[in-house]
């Protein structure tokens, strides 16, 4: 993508906090966060497409961070590497002192996205399933059974 440095600076800052906290819930530690959202960045400006709008660069970005931390957890080097093994001290600033937030990260992997997307970027259901390419009524699975596991985890009465 051939962009000036001042329309990549702006991308950036519109973009990288939200990355930050897709690649947080993935990946659970600041070192391979920034690492992802580096990549994430880089993979922009390598990029020869052009977008026909706000929703679907935004959407370019959200698969993408995904992809990239799911490839970062398929290395054979992380699976050998316990979560608990990470130092968790959040920033004040940081999303992850949030109990609920926290409990995201307790989800599988297919519900991670899913529940990003619907309380925390906004997406509707059918929205989320043109960005992710799955059926809606996949994705409705997926919210309705990351909010039955969120509901075990946090304690929630029927």
């Amino acid at each position: 993508m051939s962009c000036s440095e001042k329309d990549f600076v702006s991308t950036y800052n519109q973009y990288v906090d939200m990355i930050y906290r897709l690649c947080f819930s993935f990946l659970k530690n600041k070192e391979d966060t920034e690492d992802a959202v580096q990549s994430v960045f880089v993979k922009y400006l390598k990029i020869e497409k052009k977008f026909e709008n706000h929703h679907h660069e935004k959407a370019w970005f959200i698969v993408t961070s995904s992809n990239i931390c799911k490839d970062m957890l398929r290395q054979s080097w992380r699976r050998n590497i316990s979560v608990e093994t990470y130092d968790f001290i959040p920033d004040t600033e940081d999303p992850t002192g949030n109990e609920v937030y926290m409990a995201i990260w307790d989800l599988p992997y297919k519900y991670k996205t899913v529940v990003y997307l619907y309380y925390y970027e906004g997406y509707k259901t059918h929205e989320i399933a043109e960005i992710l390419h799955k059926p809606s009524s996949t994705i409705r699975n997926h919210l309705t059974e990351a909010r039955r596991h969120l509901k075990k985890i946090l304690g929630g009465n029927s």
